[in-house]
């Protein structure tokens, strides 16, 4: 499968790029944003990557154009893959564009199961199967080392990707992620929608604080986990994050490590996002053995 070359502009001796291509596990074309470091030109180089996954209302440009990545991922040698957030404008589904929260921008990085989704929104198998592979075929990609981050709903995503597929990424790590969707407003809307409000059992197969009790690690080392969390974030008082569920959780588990750090003063945005990304590539960079 091809990428095809829609942008190029040239970022700290590397470029930010924009892809798209055909998808066969949406069933629409999807678009990529995707930073090559300096180093992607050497021949013969295979560079570590790390997937970025973002949040409600977002698309594959919301990091790349405010995150303020691409410095330190030019100096680490780290290639920057960005997905969309779901597939986009499929005539054929029913309220697909009515809420922020569900549907067109909201993926939530599952494999729907109810009717009308299940044809298109299948991100799980778009990330974690088809998008590695697209990458690694047409880009200088090391698929060996590999590690997923992510915001809101896509630190939803990054952590439940993560725990349920061990040995698929390095290192893992997320800003004001859903950790417990199962006991969130958001988290239950989504999963009502994409897997029936009756399949409990679905739904823990996608909450990371469920996911995280069991986790066994690929390798016999504990998966570092590196979370943070702003105190001024209005989703996290209203509720919708839970990560105090997600530690405790995980304090059951000696397979996995997590650093929940709380940010004080910090809100839900990318000025958040912006202010410790270093330290997640860094976090990465170390992991990946850059």
């Amino acid at each position: 499968m091809s990428l095809n070359l829609v942008k190029s502009q040239k970022t700290f001796g590397g470029f930010t790029n924009v892809y798209e291509h055909d998808s066969n596990a949406t069933g629409t074309k999807m678009t990529i944003s995707i930073f090559l470091p300096p180093a992607s030109t050497d021949a013969g180089t295979k560079l570590p990557v790390v997937y970025w996954l973002s949040g409600l209302t977002c698309s594959h440009l919301n990091f790349i154009e405010k995150a303020g990545a691409q410095r330190v991922a030019a100096e680490l040698g780290l290639v920057l893959v960005c997905p969309d957030t779901s597939p986009r404008g499929h005539p054929s589904i029913e309220g697909e564009n009515d809420s922020y929260d569900f549907g067109s921008a909201a993926g939530f990085y599952v494999d729907a199961t109810t009717d009308a989704w299940k044809v298109n929104y299948n991100m799980y198998t778009y990330v974690t199967k088809e998008l590695p592979t697209v990458v690694q075929g047409n880009l200088p990609v090391d698929g060996t080392r590999a590690s997923i981050f992510g915001h809101s709903m896509g630190g939803h995503g990054a952590l439940s990707l993560g725990l349920k597929n061990p040995g698929m990424f390095k290192s893992v790590s997320a800003f004001a992620p859903i950790c417990n969707p199962c006991e969130c407003p958001w988290g239950q809307k989504a999963f009502t929608g994409y897997f029936g409000a009756d399949n409990k059992s679905m739904w823990e197969a996608h909450d990371s604080t469920h996911l995280v009790k069991d986790f066994k690690s690929a390798t016999g080392a504990p998966l570092k986990i590196l979370c943070d969390q702003g105190t001024a974030d209005n989703f996290f008082t209203d509720g919708q994050l839970l990560p105090e569920a997600f530690v405790a959780a995980s304090t059951q588990n000696k397979d996995v490590e997590v650093t929940m750090r709380m940010q004080e003063g910090y809100d839900h945005s990318y000025f958040f996002i912006s202010s410790f990304v270093e330290d997640h590539l860094r976090f990465h960079a170390q992991e990946l053995g850059c």
